[in-house]
């Protein structure tokens, strides 16, 4: 079993900043994948950012369109814990933001769907005000 434990979302205006962090615990070596999602209401759970590694240590991320070049999906793995620093936040970012693992080396393309995931976090509220 993986716990994880998001932290760091809150209010900002829009054009702000915020970094949202995903503490690991558990079986964390059986992680290939760590992901963020975020559900707006009345919408469905959508996929943000994932971050995958190799067994040599190289790390590869991935983004969804509408965060590209906002976003930055990053790993401390002596922490055991994936960050999203978000800039230039839009009240359209406002979403619960939820982390997952994923224990399935897999394609990019797989990594962008929420059943690739084995386990969630619990998700932090990130409103964004115009």
């Amino acid at each position: 079993q993986v716990q994880l434990v998001e932290s760091g979302g809150g209010l900002v205006q829009a054009g702000g900043s915020l970094r949202l962090s995903c503490a690991a615990s558990g079986r964390t070596f059986s992680s290939a994948a760590m992901g963020w999602f975020r559900q707006a209401p009345g919408k469905e759970r959508e996929f943000v950012a994932t971050i995958r590694w190799d067994g040599g240590g190289a790390n590869y991320a991935y983004y969804a369109d509408s965060v590209q070049g906002r976003f930055t999906i990053s790993r401390d793995n002596a922490k055991n814990t994936v960050y999203l620093q978000m800039n230039s936040l839009k009240p359209e970012d406002t979403a619960v933001y939820y982390c997952a693992a994923s224990t399935a080396y897999t394609i990019a393309s797989q990594l962008r769907q929420a059943g690739t995931y084995d386990y969630w976090g619990q998700g932090t509220q990130v409103t964004v005000s115009s």
